[in-house]
């Protein structure tokens, strides 16, 4: 840090006014002592008598002259007291300079630093202080993050809320007005308006979901799990599905018992989400591959692949985001709410694991690593890659 002019010579002035002083004390002190000295006797008396019984060295000298040393005394006490004023002085100059800092940052340039490089206590705070702007620049990053995403969903919810809600009163307006020729247009009419009304409530099934495995503090209902087990199970729930939709479920079970920690419902709905998908949008394709197999110590993967149609390369990096669809239309029959694998993805967070997608003309494949003991936190080395 530089100092001033101003302050160079505020500090040579505090230098010479400390000697000033401390040459008028000595002087004060040494005249005391000497006068005390000349008018007592007895002082004088046991003073000469310490000066005969102090020997020095072997060739016992006696040292009669107390003065030099006295002197040398106080002159290392005044350097010393010279010194301790100037870098006092000095440090106030240095906090003077760092609050000056501040309050540049704190008139709304939050993208300046403290750039001194001090030394001692002093760096640290300014290192503190620095570390401190950053968190509230990326607090207000986050929380502009937050804002944004909240108008987002509400567009998002807003639009899937509309379409189907508009379907309903049009047809309900029909069977309103009676504009129906025979009782199948009827009954056809409300069939239309109870399917749309079900596509609105699985929508606010799944944004509630969401929603609430997306909060950091979500109780999860931990349990030892057997995934060969439970992959049994998958195959029977959606075998029959699967078979409508022209597909073969198979799961490839490990010779040994494989258990992990975790909470049996949400994982549950990890994997329908996942084979909902490969049902909904599998079209074209024969199978749906679920397995599972150890990875890194303490980890294990599972996943669950099909040989549908490939995902386009620039769909695999949002297909996680919720209300992100792969096909380009949000009217298909096949459209869901766009929540299923953002929630999929919560779940294995809250878990403290992660899930990759990688997909090509062969099979498409959702790897899903999650931690054996509950507790235990896994990086996911795609996101270590790119922040890198």
């Amino acid at each position: 840090m530089k100092l001033t002019g101003r302050e160079k010579t505020e500090l040579f002035l505090e230098g010479v006014v400390t000697v000033i002083l401390l040459l008028l004390l000595n002087l004060s002190i040494i005249v005391l002592i000497n006068q005390s000295i000349s008018t007592n006797p007895g002082l004088r008396d046991g003073i000469f008598i310490i000066k005969r019984s102090i020997i020095i060295g072997p060739d016992h000298l006696h040292l009669w002259s107390w003065e030099n040393i006295f002197i040398v005394l106080m002159i290392l006490f005044d350097a010393a007291v010279v010194y301790w004023r100037l870098i006092r002085r000095y440090h106030q100059m240095q906090l003077r300079h760092i609050i000056s800092e501040l309050h540049y940052i704190a008139n709304g340039h939050l993208n300046h630093r403290i750039p001194f490089k001090l030394k001692g206590n002093t760096q640290s705070v300014v290192e503190s202080i620095n570390a401190l702007v950053d968190s509230v620049i990326q607090s207000m990053d986050v929380e502009r993050a937050i804002e944004s995403s909240k108008d987002e969903l509400i567009t998002n919810v807003s639009h899937d809320l509309r379409t189907p809600l508009t379907s309903i009163l049009g047809y309900l307006g029909l069977i309103r007005d009676k504009q129906y020729h025979s009782q199948e247009d009827l009954l056809k009419y409300a069939d239309i308006a109870y399917l749309k009304a079900k596509q609105m409530k699985s929508l606010v099934d799944n944004l509630f979901e969401y929603t609430k495995v997306k909060q950091t503090g979500t109780p999860l209902s931990i349990s030892k799990i057997d995934l060969n087990q439970m992959m049994e199970q998958l195959v029977a729930s959606f075998e029959l599905e699967a078979d409508k939709s022209g597909l073969a479920i198979s799961a490839q079970e490990t010779d040994q018992p494989m258990y992990i920690e975790a909470d049996a419902e949400k994982l549950g709905r990890v994997f329908n989400n996942l084979i909902s998908n490969a049902i909904k949008y599998g079209k074209g394709g024969h199978h749906i591959y679920l397995s599972c197999a150890t990875g890194q110590p303490g980890e294990v993967v599972i996943h669950v692949a099909n040989d549908g149609p490939e995902i386009p390369k620039k769909s695999l990096n949002q297909i996680f985001e919720r209300f992100y669809r792969v096909e380009s239309s949000r009217n298909k029959d096949t459209g869901g709410s766009g929540l299923g694998l953002a929630i999929a993805q919560s779940i294995i967070d809250l878990h403290g694991g992660y899930i990759n997608v990688s997909s090509d003309q062969g099979l498409t494949t959702f790897a899903i690593h999650l931690p054996v003991k509950h507790g235990d936190q896994l990086k996911n080395p795609v996101q270590k890659a790119i922040a890198q």
